[in-house]
């Protein structure tokens, strides 16, 4: 799992957002931030509280110009059926792609072979299509949308501002750190 500061690999998929089936290809995400958001299966448990926790961020997202897909191999008609059915799937706004080849999951290395379905996978990717964060968690363990919004505002100051760095747990507006050789053996 070398995806770090790699460039994402050409896809096509169908995605379902705002009632309307829309393609979407890496094309679409040159010169925007994106979040790409793997899950196992449509109609299953934790996926719904982690997708509904995005769907509260997303606006906040969409304000520092990120774009979200999440991505399942289920397909973009299952995605549909799934946001008519729930009222927690029913607040997203986000484009939810189907991926029942598996291209994608693959592409982002995600993908559980054996039986077809995506790990839970968060990628942040750069205007420039570079993945600047990454994680995996096990099946059971669902992610927390606000901790994606500091990486993401994280990443964006660090593009922003050549030299800096930010320290852990750095919440937006405190102080990053410049490496340099008076730092070694200080902090």
């Amino acid at each position: 799992m070398a995806l770090i500061n790699t460039k994402i690999k050409p896809f096509v998929a169908q995605s379902f957002k705002n009632g309307e089936f829309v393609e979407v290809s890496d094309k679409d995400l040159e010169g925007k931030w994106s979040v790409f958001f793997f899950y196992p299966a449509d109609f299953t448990f934790v996926c719904p509280t982690e997708l509904g926790d995005v769907a509260d961020k997303y606006e906040e997202l969409q304000s520092r110009g990120v774009e979200v897909y999440s991505v399942s191999t289920d397909t973009h008609f299952t995605h549909k059926a799934w946001h008519d059915s729930s009222d927690t799937i029913g607040k997203i706004q986000y484009h939810m792609l189907g991926d029942p080849t598996g291209q994608i999951t693959r592409n982002f290395e995600v993908m559980r072979e054996d039986q077809g379905l995506a790990d839970r996978g968060t990628f942040i990717v750069d205007p420039d299509g570079v993945i600047q964060a990454m994680e995996i968690t096990a099946e059971g363990i669902g992610r927390d949308a606000e901790d994606l919004l500091r990486k993401v505002k994280a990443a964006q100051y660090v593009r922003n501002n050549p030299g800096q760095v930010c320290p852990a747990a750095w919440k937006e507006g405190e102080e990053t750190l410049a490496p340099s050789l008076d730092l070694v053996g200080k902090i």
